[in-house]
Formats: C-alpha cells, structure tokens, sequence
C-alpha cells in the first residue's frame, strides 16, 4: 500500500496555488452578491434646492404622494387634541356610598344622642342630596388635561353611550362638598357638623378616567390619518430637465422612489438583478487582482495575504448588508475607515487608498444619496491613510479618530451648508452617527494584532517590539554573546540610516540586523568578536570542521527565531546576510595549508539564498563593513574610505547584489554613509586643510 509524503499538502498547496487564488476570488464574489439586497436600486439622484440634470421624467404609474415627516407630525399631533379624553360613570358606586352612609349615620346619631324624632328626616334629607351630586356626577380632574385651563371637555361613557360634556358642568369632591353644605338645612348645628363630617368621609368621584380606552381611541385615530396628499397619474410629468427641485416636486420624487423600491420587491426579477450584482462585483475585484498583479506581486503571490484582502472587503460588505436589513437610522454608524487604516499598517499607503476605493463604489450602489456617501468615505479615507504613515505610538490611533472626525464634520458642514443655505436649518442631530463610526474605528487596533498573528503579516507596531533591546531572545544575546549583541547594534545603525536614505522600510531593517546573527548563541566562542583571550577554538580543529561551525549560525538562527515565532521577514535577514558567499578566512586557510588535498568549495560556502530586497541587500552591505572596521589597525579617513569601498564592489564582483533593488546610485549614498558613520565611531578627524 502507497505510503502518502509527509509534505504532500505543501506540494499540492504549491502546485495549486494559482487556482486556489481564482476560487478565493469566486468564493469572496458568491459571499457578498449573496447576501447583498436582491431588488433593483432606484436609478435617479436629486437632492432638494437642486436642478434636475436628468431628461424628463414622467411617471410610468400612478402613485400617492407622501406627506413629509413634519406633516404627518403636526397630523397627529392635530389630530391628538381631538380625542377628547374618556371619562366612565360609575353607576355602582352609588348603591355603596348610600348603604354605607345609612349605616354610619345611625351609628353616629345613637352616638351623639340627637333626638330620635328628627333622625328620619335628617336621613332622608341628607340621602337625597348625596344622591343628586352623584346622579350629576363627581369627577376627578387630570391637569395632563385641564393644560392650564380651569375647565375642559371631556368624552362620558355611561352604559355604552358617550356624550361631551364640561368639567364645568360636573362636581368635584370640593364643589360636591361646598355645594352639599349650601343645600343641606338643620335647626341644629351639630346635627348638620355630624352630617357634613359623613358626607366629606364618603364622598368620592364617580366619574373616572379610562386610561386604556382613551389610548385604543388615540391609536385608532392615529391609523386611521392618511400619510398621502394627492396623486400623480401614470404618465404625468414629475418634474422636467433643467429645472429645481422644489419641496413639493421633492416630495413627489421622495414618494416615486419608496413606491418604485416596494414594487420592485415583488414585481423585479431578482435572477436578473443577481446577475447584475454579480458583474459588477467580479469587474471591480479583477481590478483589485490586476493592480496587485502589476504593482504588489508580492501580495499577488501570497495567498494568506490575499485572503486578508478578501476578508476585509467581504467582511465591511457583509457589515452594509446587515445593517440595511436592520433599517439603522443611519448607515454612516459603518465604520468604513476602518479598512483603509488596517490596509495601511500591514501593507502600504496605495494599497489602502484603492481597497478603501473599491469597498465603497460596491457600497454605493447600495445606500441613499450613493454620491454624498462616497464623498464622505473618500475623503475620510484619505484622512485616515494620511494620519498613519507609521503607526509607532498608540497616540497616533487617537490622534487619527480625531482627524477623520474632523474630516466628516468638514464634509458635513459644507454639504449642510451647500443643501441649506443656513446654518439654523442643519440637522446637527444627523452628525451623531459620524461619531459612533469613528469610535468603531479604533476596533482596528485589535484587529491588527489578530490579522497578524492569522495570516502571518508583520506591522510596525510588531516591529517596534522586536527591536526593543528587552526583548527576551535579544537579553539572552547580550548575556551569552555581549560581543556579537554590540556588533548587532552597531550593524542596526548603519543599516537603519543607509535604508532610511535611500527609501525602505527602516524598521524592518533594524529587526533584521539586531537578530541576524542570533545563531552564534549557540557557541559564541566560536565567533571572534565574543573572543576574551589570544587562543581561538578553531586552533585545535581542521577548517573545514571550522568553516561549517561558522556557517552552522544561520541555520541556529533561523531554528532559534521559528522556536520564538518571529516572523519570516525577519528571518530573511538570517537566511541572507552571508548570501551564498565563502568562509573566506578559512578556505584561504585550507588552501595554503593542504595543496594537495581536494577541496570541496561548498564545504566553505554559505547555503544562501543571496539577498531579494533592498532592506536585506543593505543589511549584508552594513554587517561585512562593520565587521571588517574592527579589524582596521589604524582606523583614519583613508582607511575607512577604503574598506567600504572594497567590501561593496567584493560583493558586486561576487553577484550577491543581483537579486536586490539596489541601483549604483543607492550604492553610492550607501557608501557615503557607511564612511561617515564608521568615522565618527572611530573618532576619525576630517583634515580640513588637506581638503583646502
């Protein structure tokens, strides 16, 4: 039975690569057009105060025109102060006051021992009073109605029929009270204290507000209102080119749009507008493959990277796409500037500019007022992509939020002032959500980190951590090989400036040098620079043996920095700052001491592979002359000049540049700076007069 590679998965991942390339495409264009609204998007544009540029438009059906959302407002609101609140009589309430009060009146009277005689006639006489204010009724007032006025209307159910009556024309406890006191006649006074004390302890309102049938009546009221105010026939002109959008040829163009959208729910064929979605999605994403196939081949040949892309597009579209079938009140709560800084810290400045671009145009076709909204993105963009160059502080992700909210108030305010004319007619409100979507933008903070741990991309800020001399790994340099920690340090900062001149990525330049030769931890005494006394371990070992130790620190390197997890454009500064060149010292060596042997030259070479880059051209370029310069004796002007100039053209003769983007013109500023960096770490004084 066939035994299946260890590795076959990375060889069918390699030899398919191109096509995984083409299905992540398709995969990402099937996602977005997917989930995207199915119904055909209203073609026009107009904005109020505005000329219609289109040819005229006639309407191609009959529709109502919506009232505005002030009109339909101050509709209800009218419509409101009509509804009369609901008041119940409660005719049972009689019955228990009268019993109630007969009861007690008795008690009361045999209490005081009035004269039994009279006790009928005070009875009787009292009861008939009680009994006509309740049979005209006691209300209880509610100032939510009486809005400042003494008497109000009021709508009376009793026994399922309703009439409108004034509090005016009704009791309260306090009128009852006052009025019964005024009617009621007795010989005895205290005869007529005992009746007035029962009368103020059982008299109570019998006419109460129905809080629940008065709020059906307000909600049937409210349904009932119609939101539309006349009709525009079939075939009616709406409005003709060239002329201005009024507030009421707004309101038609408002009204044509809603009914357009809500028939095309039901009567456009959502096949074809598929079909539609699909193109425009595949056109705009194989612009995306053909830029970065013409100017980020890089990112073109990396699938991780490319399905970072693919993710951030799907992932903002898919985000539109939700938001719409919730009805936000406002889709610019989207943090769309989120994408062009993420874009930014991991790839480029051009790269971000064009997927914020492309992310956008495909959300345009998508969102009211599609122009405005990509205005507004655009520009906060550019914002965002312009306030990180290079994201080294957190500070900066602050101080960016802050410049993109000043972008969209600036758009804001110009657009607001362009629409209105004044700035008392700005809805400020309508900013709010600009605020939120910034706040939603400092999310790529995270985000950056998590991309870089996924998709193995690593940003400034990864950098910045690497070269922080604490660092565990780059500590225990300094601790087993102080002398190959300070070469380090001193290759850094020649390569550092010579990258920053001539344009490259400096930071990544400086992680590569501080962890190029981080291999030597495993036998720094191998290493000269780490050499305390005049006898070498190579003393006692053939040169070959002594060749392959040395050579052996690269393949320690890059074991050691993949145990750690530093990322693998670090690791190409260790793979490449020797190139494929030869342990000189030792060969030469081997050479005069053994003329008779044979010799294996890639015994004494190392593997490679020679550098690709400008960064790790550089770093090559800056490790041979700073590790030559300490074998200067006499470290003066001449000397140094010369050194640099020999180490760079060995290295051109030896075709380890080719690879590299390095022009003769960078050769030369790189010379430049070597030279006069290395005399100032040597003290080298400049004689001027010798110059004169």
């Amino acid at each position: 039975m066939a035994k299946i590679k260890k590795n076959s998965h990375k060889i069918l991942y390699r030899k398919y690569s191109a096509n995984i390339k083409y299905i992540m495409m398709a995969l990402t264009v099937f996602i977005i057009t997917f989930f995207l609204p199915k119904q055909p998007r209203f073609r026009y544009e107009f904005q109020k105060g505005k000329i219609w540029l289109n040819k005229d438009l006639i309407s191609p059906f009959s529709f109502a025109i919506l009232k505005t959302n002030p009109q339909v407002s101050t509709d209800k609101k009218d419509a409101l102060e009509n509804v009369l609140p609901i008041y119940r009589y409660d005719s049972e309430l009689l019955q228990d006051v009268d019993e109630a009060y007969a009861n007690e009146f008795d008690v009361k009277w045999n209490g005081n021992a009035f004269p039994e005689d009279e006790r009928v006639a005070n009875k009787t006489a009292s009861l008939k009073l009680l009994n006509e204010i309740y049979q005209k009724g006691i209300i209880a007032t509610n100032a939510k109605h009486q809005k400042g006025r003494k008497y109000y209307d009021v709508s009376l159910l009793n026994n399922n029929v309703t009439k409108t009556i004034s509090t005016q024309d009704l009791y309260t406890v306090q009128t009852a009270l006052d009025y019964f006191n005024k009617t009621f006649t007795t010989t005895n006074l205290k005869v007529k204290e005992m009746v007035m004390n029962l009368v103020e302890d059982h008299l109570q309102p019998n006419i109460i507000f129905d809080e629940k049938l008065t709020g059906i009546v307000q909600d049937n009221t409210i349904n009932s209102l119609s939101t539309t105010r006349g009709m525009v026939q079939k075939g009616e002109l709406i409005i003709a080119r060239n002329n201005v959008i009024d507030d009421e040829v707004y309101q038609k163009l408002q009204s044509f749009k809603e009914t357009y959208e809500a028939q095309t729910k039901t009567i456009g064929d959502s096949k074809i507008v598929y079909l539609g979605q699909i193109l425009l999605v595949s056109f705009i994403l194989s612009l995306l493959m053909i830029f970065l196939y013409l100017f980020r081949k890089d990112i073109y040949a990396d699938n991780r990277q490319l399905s970072l892309l693919m993710l951030v597009i799907t992932s903002m579209l898919l985000s539109l796409t939700y938001s719409i079938k919730l009805n936000l009140p406002s889709l610019y709560y989207i943090p769309f500037c989120i994408v062009p800084i993420i874009i930014r810290i991991l790839f480029d400045t051009r790269l971000a500019l064009y997927l914020h671009l492309l992310v956008i145009l495909i959300a345009g076709f998508f969102v009211p007022n599609s122009f405005e909204f990509v205005f507004y993105q655009t520009t906060a963009g550019m914002v965002a992509i312009y306030s990180i160059r290079n994201l080294i502080k957190r500070e900066q992700l602050l101080l960016s939020a802050l410049y993109i909210l000043t972008a969209y108030f600036i758009c804001f305010l110009g657009i607001g002032l362009l629409r209105e004319g004044s700035f008392k007619e700005i809805e400020w409100m309508n900013f709010v959500p600009f605020i939120f979507s910034v706040l939603l933008s400092l999310l790529a903070y995270p985000l950056i980190y998590a991309f870089e741990r996924v998709f193995g991309i690593t940003s400034d800020v990864a950098l910045i951590e690497l070269t922080n001399t604490n660092n565990k790994l780059l500590r225990e340099l300094a601790f087993k090989a102080p002398g190959t920690f300070q070469h380090s340090l001193q290759v850094a900062n020649l390569a550092e400036a010579a990258i920053f001149k001539i344009g490259g990525n400096s930071l990544l330049v400086r992680a590569g040098a501080l962890y190029h030769d981080i291999g030597k931890i495993e036998n720094p005494q191998y290493f000269i620079e780490n050499q305390n006394t005049t006898l070498s371990p190579h003393d006692k070992l053939p040169y070959e043996q002594s060749a392959q130790i040395i050579i052996k620190h690269v393949h320690k390197g890059i074991e050691i920095t993949r145990r750690h997890q530093l990322p693998e454009s670090v690791i190409d500064f260790i793979r490449t700052h020797h190139g494929n060149t030869r342990v000189d010292y030792f060969y030469q060596s081997f050479l005069k001491n053994s003329p008779e042997k044979f010799v294996d030259e890639n015994t004494f070479r190392y593997p490679g592979p020679i550098p690709f880059s400008k960064e790790t051209g550089v770093l090559m370029l800056a490790d041979s002359v700073e590790a030559a310069s300490r074998s200067i004796k006499n470290p003066d002007a001449q000397n140094i000049n010369d050194l640099v100039e020999r180490i760079i053209n060995y290295k051109l003769e030896q075709n380890q540049l080719d690879n590299c983007d390095l022009t003769l013109k960078d050769l030369e500023t790189i010379k430049l700076i070597f030279k006069t960096m290395l005399m100032s770490i040597y003290h080298v004084r400049i004689d001027y007069l010798q110059n004169v």
